[in-house]
C-alpha cells in the first residue's frame, strides 16, 4: 500500500511539475535563414501562454556557432536589442491565454559563406523551471559578383583591386551632400584600423595598405551612424 501510496504521489508530483514546465508554447517553426552574403533577413514568431496567470520570460542564453561578422537582434515590436549584447532587456509579458505576435528575429548573414545552428533561452523570471526554447538554423552562399551598393543617400562601388598590396580604391557617389558618411576599416576581429569621412566633392577614396599585415580585413559603410553594408578587403604582400 506504501509502494502504491508513494507511486502515485510520485506520479502527482510528475505530472504539476510539466504543467508548470509547459506555460508557453512557440507555435511557429524552427527559425530558417538562407541567403547570401552581406544580407539581412527578418523572421517572425509567435507565442502562445497556455496558462491563466501572467508570465513574463527574459533571456537567458544565446547558444549556438554564430560569427563574429554576423550579428542577431531580437525585436519586440519596434525595439530591437542585440542578442549578444543585451540579453537582460530582452523581456517578454504575456497575458493568460495571450498569443504574442510581436517577437522578430532580425540576422545578418555575415561576409563568409557558412551554416550553423542556435537556440535562444527563455526563462520565467519567478520560476527558473519554466521556460521554452526558440531553435534556429542559417545558411548562408555567396553572392552575386557586383559588389555596388545602393543607398538613398549615397552609391558605393566594391573595393579594387582586391586583394591589394599597395592602394585600395573605392568609388562612390553622395546624393545628399547634408549626409554624414563614412568607411570604416577593421580587422578581421574587429579592431580598427582606419576611420574615413567621405567628402561629397571626391568620387574616390584611396586606402593606403602597405602598412597593414597580409590577411581579411572588413570595411563598413555608415550612414548617419548607421552601418549599411559591411564587405571584406583581402591585403597581400
Amino acid at each position: 500500500m506504501k509502494k502504491i501510496l508513494s507511486l502515485f504521489l510520485l506520479l502527482a508530483f510528475w505530472a504539476v511539475s510539466l504543467s508548470e514546465a509547459a506555460q508557453v508554447r512557440v507555435l511557429s517553426d524552427k527559425v530558417e535563414f538562407n541567403g547570401k552574403v552581406n544580407t539581412t533577413q527578418r523572421k517572425s514568431l509567435i507565442l502562445q501562454n497556455d496558462s491563466d496567470q501572467e508570465k513574463e520570460y527574459f533571456l537567458r542564453y544565446l547558444r549556438g556557432n554564430i560569427g563574429s561578422s554576423q550579428n542577431m537582434k531580437i525585436c519586440l515590436g519596434d525595439n530591437c536589442y542585440d542578442a549578444k549584447k543585451e540579453l537582460s532587456n530582452i523581456k517578454i509579458s504575456l497575458q493568460p491565454g495571450e498569443i504574442y505576435t510581436d517577437l522578430y528575429l532580425e540576422f545578418d548573414l555575415g561576409i563568409i559563406e557558412t551554416r550553423g545552428t542556435f537556440d535562444l533561452h527563455f526563462y520565467n523570471t519567478d520560476n527558473p523551471r519554466d521556460m521554452f526554447i526558440i531553435e534556429g538554423v542559417y545558411t548562408v552562399v555567396a553572392g552575386s559578383d557586383d559588389n555596388s551598393v545602393s543607398h538613398k543617400d549615397i552609391d558605393l562601388g566594391g573595393v579594387y583591386p582586391n586583394p591589394s598590396n599597395r592602394i585600395a580604391r573605392l568609388d562612390y557617389q553622395i546624393k545628399n551632400p547634408n549626409v554624414n558618411a563614412r568607411i570604416v576599416v577593421d580587422s578581421f576581429i574587429g579592431n580598427p584600423i582606419y576611420d574615413f569621412k567621405l567628402d561629397p566633392t571626391q568620387s574616390t577614396l584611396e586606402i593606403n595598405v602597405t602598412d597593414l599585415n597580409p590577411g581579411v580585413y572588413l570595411y563598413t559603410l555608415i550612414v548617419d551612424n548607421k552601418n549599411i553594408v559591411t564587405k571584406k578587403l583581402v591585403v597581400k604582400k
